[in-house]
Formats: structure tokens, C-alpha cells, sequence
């Protein structure tokens, strides 16, 4: 190893011994039982087996973002850093370990064809020990925002010294192919965001009512009467549809007892497919998408409640007026692919909704193609 490498082991290794007491408590917590032991001293996690293209990511919102790109692939291995991606990754390889804390990469890491690595996971002993042992090293989606571009550029020595075991960079932008060049950088392709790679579908056709419409998407419990309550027949039709199936009578019985009091009309999806009435529960399976496709307004359900969001390009590839909760901590990523959209308190939606002509509408940022990402790969599998 260079010398760098020798004093940035040491200090890793400094800073692992003096967090051993308080990783030793945080593993009680529940929530950290698996990931802390299995990052922090190697609990039942062994170096990937299988010699195939390796994967690592962060979390749940870019474990999602690399399906299309698994999906292509014979084999797979996938490395992540926290709960929600382990238990994604899971979907999608059944090799899947934690990443390791960085002191056990030169040991762990073992011959692997690829490694692809997704946005702004950039370990310096992952890259280096990587391409020692054998793998094309590759950094895909790539992004650097305003905001952190001057803390890279304070800590450029270092980035240099990563990006040279950097074989090819598939970055988002123009813009961020020019600050990964300054940075060290050598082979970057601009493809856009490969979040945007898949899609939502629409898989029928429904007759857009001729006014407003309101559509309430993947609601969770406490969330639909949060809505009713913040909802105004003013402000056009609602349609509200709960993330859970098992929930949809007792949704349907909260709906029925406010409109006793509203002189309101409701109807069930499953009873009749229209939306006729001024509330709407959508009590079927699949038909989100086809409903956002008509919608002009979604209040994105998961975020209102401590769920952490749910997926924000649907109702924005329909370029809906969005409006979110701000607990959206599992979908940030995704989050970041959208311009305009209002995250409020839970005491703000009826203000919010009062004001509905004054939000703009949603759309997506450049599409992401991922083509070149897989010629590249299928030369070497």
C-alpha cells in the first residue's frame, strides 16, 4: 500500500476502536441488531462467493435503481449500508451483504468481474482494493449538486486519489461531468438519471371527470382522516386510495361517517369504475397509475405518517400538482428527481389545499438511459 493508504487505514482504524462503545450500544437498538454487527464486526457476513458483477449501494430509493440493470444480468452480488436497501436488495439477488466498515475491505473485498457503484458512495479502500483484485471499477449516476460541490472541492487531494480506480463514470448531467473532470475524474458518459429508467405504465383508460380531481395515493393509517378533514367539496372531487388492501372497509367506514355530516356522495372503485361521486375510495389493486394519469392534484400518502414516503416520479410523470408530508426519509432520492412539489406540516394541507392554483405542477428531471450501462457490462460478464 502507498503511504496514503497506510495513514488513512491508520486513521480509519483510530476511529473505529474509540466507536466501539457507542456501536456496542447502538446494536441494541432493534433497528440496528443486523446492520452493526454485520458492518462493524463482520457478524455473519462473509466475502461474496460467486465471482460476478458486483453492486453496492446506499439505500432503499438506489437499491430500486438498479433493478432494470440486475434484471439484465446472469448473476449479481449487492453490497448496501442500510436497513431499507438490504431488505430491497433482497428482492432483487440473494447474495446481499451489508458493505463493511472500511478497515475490513482489504481483506474482505475478492475477486469480482465488475464493481458498479450507485451515486455518492465513494470509499476509498471499496474502489482501490476492487481493482487490485481483479474488477473493472465503475460509478454510475453519478451527481455532484451545488451544495456539496465546494466541500469536494476542499477535499479534492482525496477524490483524486478515488477516481483513479475509477475505470468509467456514467454521470447525470453536463454539468456534473464537468465538476467530476475537475475533480480527478478520467472516463465519464453523461446519461441522464437512471432513476427515471423505469417508468410508471398506463394500463387503462378512465374518462377524467370534468373538474378538479383530487387523488389521495397510497395512504396509510391516520392519514385519510388527516385528508378528510383538510378536504373541502370546494376544492374539487377526492379519491382516495389506501397502500394496504386489507384496510379498505375500514377506510371505507371512516369515509362513510363524514359524509353524514357533509351531505356528501361515495362510492367504492370495486362497485362502480367512474368517479360520478364527490369521494371516491379506490378499493382495487393496479390502478394508481391510471388514476394519477387523470388526476391534477395528489397528495402522496406515507409522508403524513412516520412511513418515510412513497415514490414521487409516478404522480410527477403525469405532471400532477404534488403535495407531501415531510417525512419522505426513504425516498429522498427519488424526491430529488422531481421539481415542484410542496412537503408541509400535517397542519398545513387544508391551507395547502385552499391554495391549490398556486402550486405548480410536478415533472421530472432528465430521463436516464441505461443502454450504455449495460453494453459496458455485457462485455465483460
Amino acid at each position: 500500500m502507498s503511504l496514503f493508504s497506510i495513514l488513512y487505514y491508520f486513521i480509519s482504524l483510530v476511529v473505529y476502536i474509540l466507536a466501539i462503545p457507542y456501536l456496542l450500544f447502538k446494536s441494541r437498538n432493534n433497528k440496528y441488531k443486523k446492520a452493526i454487527p454485520s458492518k462493524f464486526f463482520l457478524k455473519d457476513n462473509k466475502p461474496f462467493k460467486k465471482d460476478a458483477i458486483w453492486f453496492h449501494v446506499c439505500s432503499m430509493g438506489e437499491a430500486k435503481a438498479i433493478k432494470p440493470l440486475v434484471d439484465e444480468l446472469d448473476s449479481t452480488n449487492i453490497s448496501v449500508i442500510t436497513n431499507t436497501g438490504y431488505e430491497e436488495a433482497k428482492k432483487l439477488s440473494s447474495n446481499v451483504r451489508y458493505l463493511p466498515f472500511e478497515i475490513f475491505l482489504p481483506f474482505w473485498i475478492k475477486k469480482q468481474k465488475a464493481l458498479v457503484v450507485m451515486e455518492a458512495e465513494l470509499w476509498y479502500f471499496l474502489f482501490l482494493f476492487a481493482k487490485r483484485k481483479g474488477a473493472k471499477t465503475y460509478l454510475i449516476n453519478a451527481r455532484i449538486s451545488d451544495k456539496s460541490y465546494s466541500s469536494y472541492k476542499r477535499f479534492s487531494f482525496f477524490y483524486k486519489r478515488i477516481f483513479n480506480n475509477v475505470d468509467k463514470i456514467f454521470a447525470q448531467t453536463k454539468e456534473d461531468k464537468k465538476r467530476l473532470l475537475e475533480l480527478g475524474a478520467k472516463d465519464v458518459e453523461v446519461i441522464g438519471n437512471i432513476k427515471l429508467a423505469q417508468l410508471p405504465k398506463v394500463t387503462r383508460s378512465f374518462q377524467k371527470p370534468n373538474e378538479i380531481l383530487i387523488t389521495a395515493g397510497s395512504t396509510h393509517e391516520k392519514e385519510e382522516e388527516l385528508i378528510l378533514k383538510a378536504y373541502d367539496r370546494k376544492y374539487g372531487k377526492l379519491v382516495i386510495v389506501p397502500r394496504h388492501p386489507e384496510r379498505f372497509e375500514k377506510v371505507a367506514k371512516l369515509i362513510e361517517n363524514y359524509i353524514k355530516e357533509k351531505n356528501l356522495t361515495f362510492h367504492k372503485f370495486s362497485n362502480k369504475e367512474d368517479f360520478s361521486s364527490d369521494i371516491i375510495l379506490v378499493d382495487k389493486l393496479g390502478e394508481l397509475n391510471n388514476i394519477y394519469s387523470i388526476s391534477d392534484v395528489v397528495i402522496l400518502g406515507g409522508a403524513f405518517a412516520n412511513i418515510g414516503g412513497h415514490n414521487p416520479i409516478e404522480p410527477a410523470y403525469f405532471s400532477c400538482k404534488l403535495i407531501s408530508g415531510k417525512r419522505i426519509f426513504n425516498q429522498k432520492s427519488l424526491f430529488e428527481c422531481v421539481k415542484n412539489f410542496k412537503l408541509i406540516d400535517n397542519d398545513k394541507l387544508r391551507e395547502t389545499l385552499e391554495n391549490i392554483e398556486n402550486i405548480e405542477k410536478s415533472s421530472l428531471v432528465q430521463k436516464g438511459d441505461i443502454k450504455p450501462i449495460i453494453k459496458e457490462l455485457d462485455g465483460i460478464r
